[in-house]
């Protein structure tokens, strides 16, 4: 079939039954029509929708080698310079639409999964049908334009042990026995953002794994269709208030919920498996296969997308309370402006010294890319410190939409306008402030880019552990020892 659009995305949602848990309720369906999930479901469908409009079908989406069908570009194997820019183009679209503040849209895992399958081969060290499964599993995913999402880390419930070891070993999804058809898991995995709506379930490894026998029920990479019989989802508390866009012009459309994952006994069928029980094919799953560098390609461009959207944000701000002049402000704006050129510049150098890799993949330049993803779960952080010092008191006590349209409007148009706006599109710009840097929803934007790649303490030690620093060194030894 080809690309979807928003309505056959949710008629698929409508016909499964997927276990969800939020807020004490049970949900075993109708998914797409709750409160919790109504909104960010339509904002997903509304991007499926992106690739079949004419204006830009020829960039969100190519035929399928299979079928000759449009399929999402995502998907795309890159064999050259211009495939890899008409990726990253279809990232941009997709991440404009939402001003990067969805981490999980379709574009991110069909790239590793693009990835993986291009390096088929490499799952059949241990068992040729691993190979043979990564590569239908792709097929099947990019020809049935399905949704999905991850679950990577063991619950925490003891950080001091490993994840094998939590629990005397049952917290963490595990392998617990076989069959002639399969795999059965027990146990639980964080953090399935989109879980609740989405297709399917990627299971794949995170955290390094040592290779002793202890280790082999922890050592997995397979997926799920989300209504897998005993797979459940908790869900956390939602920050779409079910309030109107105008109160809450962010949290009620992209409110991505986060959900810890509990398998009871889910049978895995052996098609759906690409490792298992081998340790060291789960520590190279993402970095011998270059599936790292195509993921995190779309992460920078998302990321850039969301950097120009605080751009845009932060000035007109500035703007609209005229406070231009003054020199810490302005100093603000060029940090955003700084970070907004150096991910550029790091997006542009990872294409312009991308080169095929051994799987004849078109792959980008990891340095760049490694360098983005070290940085902007830093500097992200700045963007909220920066609106909260420039809106400063005005975010206290912002009006909401029925206030304005009320019996306060008079008021509201007289005491709350600014020197660029009236009062009643102050109070929608600031609800916007607000809603980027200090709500609920802000706040988990923020966690969720500084913990996006992991812990950043350990993401720093490998990028400073794996960088060459040789011809430096060398350099500064030949002068120490020249005359």
């Amino acid at each position: 079939m080809p690309a979807r659009t928003g309505a056959e995305f949710l008629q698929r949602l409508a016909s499964t039954r997927r276990h969800v848990e939020i807020q004490g309720e049970t949900l075993a369906g109708d998914i797409a029509s709750h409160p919790a999930f109504a909104n960010v479901v339509r904002t997903y469908a509304a991007l499926f929708d992106m690739q079949r409009a004419p204006e830009y079908r020829n960039v969100l989406t190519y035929h399928s080698p299979l079928t000759g069908e449009p399929v999402a570009t995502s998907f795309l194997v890159p064999r050259t310079a211009e495939d890899l820019v008409k990726r990253r183009q279809a990232f941009k679209l997709w991440a404009d639409a939402s001003f990067g503040m969805l981490g999980r849209t379709g574009d991110y895992l069909n790239s590793a999964l693009m990835a993986l399958a291009s390096a088929a081969g490499w799952f059949g060290q241990a068992d040729t049908a691993f190979s043979r499964n990564v590569a239908a599993y792709y097929t099947k995913v990019r020809d049935e334009d399905l949704l999905c999402t991850h679950t990577l880390i063991p619950p925490q419930a003891n950080r001091a042990v490993a994840g094998s070891q939590q629990g005397g070993g049952a917290l963490m999804a595990h392998v617990v026995r076989e069959d002639d058809n399969g795999i059965v898991v027990r146990g639980a995995r964080m953090l399935a953002t989109i879980g609740p709506f989405a297709d399917e379930l990627l299971v794949f490894p995170s955290t390094v794994l040592r290779g002793t026998p202890e280790d082999k029920p922890y050592s997995f990479a397979f997926a799920v269709p989300t209504d897998a019989p005993g797979l459940r989802f908790i869900a956390r508390e939602p920050f779409d208030y079910g309030r109107s866009h105008y109160d809450h012009p962010l949290g009620s459309r992209f409110d991505e919920s986060d959900a810890v994952v509990v398998f009871d006994d889910v049978h895995v069928p052996y098609e759906r498996c690409f490792t298992l029980g081998d340790p060291e094919l789960c520590n190279g799953f993402y970095t011998k296969t270059d599936a790292l560098q195509h993921m995190t390609h779309q992460v920078v461009t998302r990321t850039t997308a969301k950097t120009e959207f605080m751009l845009g944000l932060t000035t007109l701000l500035i703007e609209s309370i005229g406070i231009g002049q003054f020199q810490h402000v302005q100093a603000d704006l060029a940090e955003v402006i700084t970070t907004l050129e150096t991910l550029r510049a790091l997006g542009r150098c990872a294409e312009a010294d991308a080169s095929l890799n051994s799987y004849g993949v078109f792959t980008p330049a990891w340095p760049p890319l490694n360098t983005a993803r070290n940085l902007y779960p830093k500097l992200y952080q700045r963007f909220p410190d920066i609106l909260r010092k420039l809106a400063a008191s005005g975010l206290m006590a912002i009006p909401t939409e029925a206030d304005v349209t009320g019996n306060a409007a008079a008021d509201i148009g007289t005491y709350l306008q600014a020197a660029a706006l009236s009062g009643a599109e102050r109070v929608r710009l600031f609800r916007l402030v607000w809603d980027t840097c200090s709500s609920a929803f802000a706040s988990r934007q923020a966690l969720y880019e500084y913990y996006f790649f992991g812990d950043p303490v350990r993401t720093a030690i490998a990028y400073a552990a794996g960088y060459d620093k040789s011809p430096y060194v060398a350099r500064v030894k030949d002068f120490l020892e020249s005359d």
